[in-house]
């Protein structure tokens, strides 16, 4: 495996995502971006086989879709792809070019007749300030997107569903910074016999993003252009009130290992506790945050346990990694510029 890696707690973590297929997660990953229109989406796709799924729900202001099908009580077991998009409300309809990209190769649940591809959608909001209110990721996209997919390789920052992602609102848009989209991996043990996870996060946070070190990477920005920390300056009396929906954080985390619908709805529980240690603040009444996991529908068993403490490790890295990676554009500065 190649990038720097380093420990977090039980699970190392690898900052790079360049031999992620031999990892063996059964996904591809594929951006569309609307770089003029400032918004985009991600595709999380199996590679040739739908995915067990389930979701943690626990922002306050989502936009999603077919995201019932995935309570651990729901009758449903597989999915076919999970799609992260910008768009507000306007950008579930982008999840029509997902189907029709899984229909044509006859991916779905079987009917008479053909398939239903089943593509649980989240979005975030970039209807502003970046680029223009009017752009919205579209089927045409999200079909390109599928097409496109890497299991390897995959693209960070100012793309797919992070192109218009901005991080630290607390102090106005203008006294934000560019966030983006980020991909984390961490792991135990060999590819072979280990546990590993993978985590795709777009972050469009209102609050300030941590490092593991607890400094803060991106936030609010002082005079000076330093970031600041949100949750303190939401403390101040006065502080203007945010505006709901306009602040979320959507994700993806995928293991390598097999694991319940009720399993991995517990892990994808556990596995939000990356948003709260990078993200402040996170989950609120203003933020549309969602967690999806994912993981074979056949495989090796694992301790559940193990597998909740490398996808909260792979999510934190992600979280991080999306706002360095993150290039600046309309005056707004990312720490990759």
């Amino acid at each position: 495996m190649s990038g720097e890696t380093r420990s977090a707690g039980d699970a190392s973590v690898v900052n790079s995502n360049a031999d992620l297929a031999t990892w063996d997660f059964g996904i591809a990953v594929g951006h569309a971006t609307d770089e003029p229109g400032g918004t985009g989406l991600t595709v999380v796709r199996g590679v040739d086989e739908a995915m067990r799924a389930s979701a943690h729900v626990f922002g306050r202001a989502t936009g999603t879709r077919e995201i019932a099908l995935l309570d651990p009580s729901a009758s449903n077991e597989r999915v076919d792809a999970i799609l992260l998009t910008g768009g507000s409300a306007y950008g579930l309809d982008a999840a029509a070019g997902v189907m029709q990209w899984m229909e044509e190769r006859g991916r779905g649940f079987s009917i008479a007749g053909g398939v239903v591809p089943i593509v649980p959608t989240a979005v975030l909001f970039d209807l502003a300030p970046l680029g223009a209110f009017g752009a919205r990721p579209t089927a045409q996209m999200a079909y390109r997107a599928c097409t496109e997919a890497r299991t390897d390789h995959i693209a960070e920052g100012s793309v797919g569903a992070g192109t218009g992602c901005t991080v630290g609102k607390v102090l106005g848009p203008g006294r934000a910074m560019k966030g983006g989209l980020g991909i984390g991996i961490a792991g135990t043990g060999s590819a072979q016999s280990g546990v590993m996870a993978v985590a795709v996060a777009a972050v469009n946070a209102m609050g300030h993003v941590k490092d593991r070190d607890n400094r803060i990477l991106a936030g609010p920005r002082d005079d000076a252009g330093q970031p600041l920390d949100a949750e303190l300056l939401l403390l101040e009396a006065g502080r203007p009130p945010m505006s709901a929906g306009e602040n979320t954080t959507i994700a993806v985390v995928a293991l390598n290992v097999a694991l319940t619908k009720v399993e991995l709805h517990q892990l994808a529980r556990a596995a939000s506790a990356a948003f709260f240690r990078r993200i402040g603040p996170a989950g609120t009444t203003f933020d549309g945050d969602v967690l999806f996991a994912v993981a074979p529908l056949a495989g090796r068993r694992v301790p559940l346990l193990q597998a909740e403490v490398v996808a909260t490790a792979a999510l934190e890295e992600a979280i991080v990694r999306a706002v360095r990676q993150a290039r600046g554009r309309d005056g707004i500065p990312g720490l990759a510029d």
